[in-house]
């Protein structure tokens, strides 16, 4: 018997492994698909903002394989390692950078029951492991032998260390609304009913945390504000200033290894659409923004329904991050840190402490989940 329990062990550890690895595969094969979306979608849009086409002739609709040419090119470009340059933490900062980001999707549903790893610290860890990627941003600074892309890398090391505050503390809103920081939860939370009222025939969820209340709204700002900033996405662009340090800290890169930092940007652009739209937008609800009740069941077809408007949020949110980018001018370095400190961290403190407040004076928490 024991023989049997081990090798049955073994059979579904083995599974276990096959299964990862295939999310993994997925996880990075849809990643790839998304970075050259989003790359085409920036393009058109600045194209617009500008008044002018963009692309158009590449794939004739609009230009949509513009971004598939340009990431062939890439990868068949001359890859240049400077002379002077830390050749070991040159050539692996690329892939420190952009596993930061995409060791994020892991923990990120499209539905329910719907993750490659379903963590009950899911908000916690995505906040931490996806820091990893400024290491990486750090090495590509310091290994090339450049003063741009050296103070490149301290622009975003301190940026990184100024708006994690922020971004911290407005996610323990929800956090403490909720009661979890398992994200299916928070998402359970924003579909389930608030009142046993059995006259309240449309009107009965709690629908999402960005109108649940005051300070869910508040946190809900300032999460996005901080998380450009953790994007390296304008206003807050100031490791990769073009007008001041030429490229910031890829200056040296070429071909394939340029190409993952932009592969970074972007994943990191959807992990952190994704938190927005699964803790404040009520995730892959469909009528989740308004407290409206709506359930689809749990077959296939519902599955695939949930996944589609989860990424059509996600879609959404992208948007306003390129609109903002061709809208704003770029900040200066002092402005970002005064931003971080004397603006962002105070003001979600205190949403965090009426928020406690507001919780503990009659909230309804979800059974099962506190």
């Amino acid at each position: 018997m024991d023989l049997m329990a081990v090798a049955a062990a073994d059979g579904a550890g083995a599974t276990m492994a096959w299964t990862a690895l295939l999310g993994l595969a997925v996880a990075l094969g849809f990643i790839t698909v998304w970075t050259m979306f989003a790359v085409w979608l920036e393009r058109k849009a600045s194209a617009d903002f500008q008044s002018r086409l963009g692309p158009m002739y590449v794939g004739r609709f609009h230009g949509w394989l513009q971004t598939v040419a340009d990431s062939i090119k890439l990868a068949f470009k001359e890859d240049i390692i400077p002379a002077e340059s830390d050749r070991t933490m040159f050539c692996i900062a690329p892939a420190i950078a952009f596993c930061g980001a995409f060791a994020a999707l892991i923990a990120i549903p499209a539905a329910a029951g719907w993750q490659i790893v379903d963590l009950d610290l899911g908000v916690f860890f995505i906040v931490a492991i996806s820091s990893i990627g400024t290491i990486g941003v750090i090495m590509a600074g310091w290994s090339s032998n450049n003063k741009w892309s050296l103070l490149g890398a301290m622009r975003e090391a301190a940026q990184l260390v100024s708006y994690e505050i922020p971004v911290s503390l407005a996610l323990l809103v929800p956090v403490l609304v909720t009661g979890s920081l398992r994200l299916g939860d928070i998402v359970a939370f924003q579909s389930a009913p608030f009142g046993q009222d059995p006259g309240l025939l449309y009107f009965t969820r709690h629908g999402s945390l960005l109108l649940y209340s005051p300070w869910t709204l508040v946190a809900a700002l300032v999460y996005f504000t901080a998380s450009l900033a953790e994007c390296k996405r304008a206003p807050f662009d100031l490791p990769e200033a073009e007008s001041e340090l030429v490229s910031g800290f890829h200056t040296e890169y070429s071909g394939l290894r340029f190409s993952f930092f932009f592969l970074e940007e972007y994943t990191m652009m959807f992990v952190v659409s994704a938190i927005f739209v699964l803790v404040f937008l009520g995730g892959w609800q469909p009528l989740a923004p308004l407290p409206l009740c709506i359930d689809l069941g749990d077959g296939l077809l519902a599955k695939g329904v949930y996944v589609a408007v989860f990424l059509v949020k996600c879609v959404l949110v992208l948007w306003v991050q390129i609109w903002l980018r061709w809208t704003l001018p770029r900040l200066r370095v002092d402005q970002v840190m005064t931003m971080g400190y004397k603006y962002l961290t105070p003001i979600a403190i205190v949403a965090l402490m009426l928020a406690a407040l507001y919780c503990y004076h009659g909230i309804r928490y979800i059974p099962g989940i506190v």
